[in-house]
């Protein structure tokens, strides 16, 4: 049984803390692969010079990374970060970013992921993030 991206969606804003409800991220794509996530960018996500700031960059990255265990697993699932790595490659301008999740690698225990996150319209890449997470 696959969760669709309404179900996705009622996940996290049912359970994600209210801090990371307020970057208004969308689903727009969940499968045993991967996630993808997009949040706008506005004048609460930036810092001097106008970019989204790097916190929100990061925030969205290890969310949509949950997202694709969530796919990976097709449920809901306590799973914690024991490790993110975030590398932040321009400046975040234009209207969204869009972050695509996806997982290298899952065992018993731990479950790797990677995500590129990618500023619309120009469609660059902005930043990439590696994480690691634990199900219990």
């Amino acid at each position: 049984m696959s969760i669709s991206t309404a179900e996705a969606q009622s996940i996290l804003e049912e359970n994600f803390a209210t801090w990371v409800k307020a970057l208004d991220l969308t689903v727009e794509a969940i499968s045993e692969t991967g996630a993808v996530l997009s949040m706008p960018v506005t004048e609460d996500l930036a810092r001097v010079g106008g970019i989204v700031s790097g916190q929100a960059l990061a925030a969205m990255a290890d969310t949509a990374m949950v997202f694709a265990a969530i796919g990976h697993l097709q449920a809901p699932a306590a799973i914690a970060t024991t490790n993110l790595d975030v590398q932040f490659l321009r400046p975040g301008h234009g209207e969204r970013i869009r972050c695509e999740a996806e997982i290298v690698r899952a065992g018993k225990a731990l479950i790797f992921a990677r995500a590129t996150m990618i500023a619309l319209p120009a469609d660059k890449p902005v930043a990439t993030a590696t994480a690691t997470f634990y199900k219990p």
